[in-house]
């Protein structure tokens, strides 16, 4: 991380200061060079199909979106806008918290991109993906 970048509490009041992060419910769990890794509390609300009870897809690409976003803002010290980003599902995400890590793939002066993965509460991998973020410095 460059000099700018912040610790684990500056990053989850970073994190928590949105509505929708709230609703999601993240936790920082660790912040550093080799990215960051955050939990999410697992709501009722998150269900798709009540009766096989799996996690809806944008829930998950919320995560990720999230979870690539922040691993970017722990280096520059502030969060940033997503320009495009990818999701690939692996698996039907059942009720259970998740944890998800992130890590910068490159930091540029204008665009950075990030990846993202999120794992159920047996550690299997249930979705994963990129995403490209506008990291120019904000005018004044």
């Amino acid at each position: 991380m460059n000099k700018e970048a912040i610790g684990v509490e500056a990053l989850q009041e970073l994190l928590t200061r949105g509505p929708f992060n709230r609703w999601l419910n993240f936790s920082v769990l660790s912040a550093n060079d080799e990215g960051i890794e955050v939990e999410v509390t697992w709501r009722e609300e998150w269900v798709v199909n009540p009766k096989r009870r799996y996690t809806h897809g944008g829930i998950l690409a919320a995560i990720i979106d999230t979870a690539a976003d922040y691993a970017i803002a722990a280096a520059l010290g502030r969060p940033v806008p997503t320009i495009s980003i990818r999701v690939d599902y692996h698996k039907a995400a059942q009720p259970g918290n998740l944890k998800a890590k992130a890590h910068v793939v490159r930091m540029g002066g204008q665009y950075s991109t990030a990846e993202a993965y999120v794992y159920d509460v047996e550690g299997s991998l249930v979705a994963s993906g990129r995403g490209t973020y506008y990291t120019a410095p904000p005018r004044s």
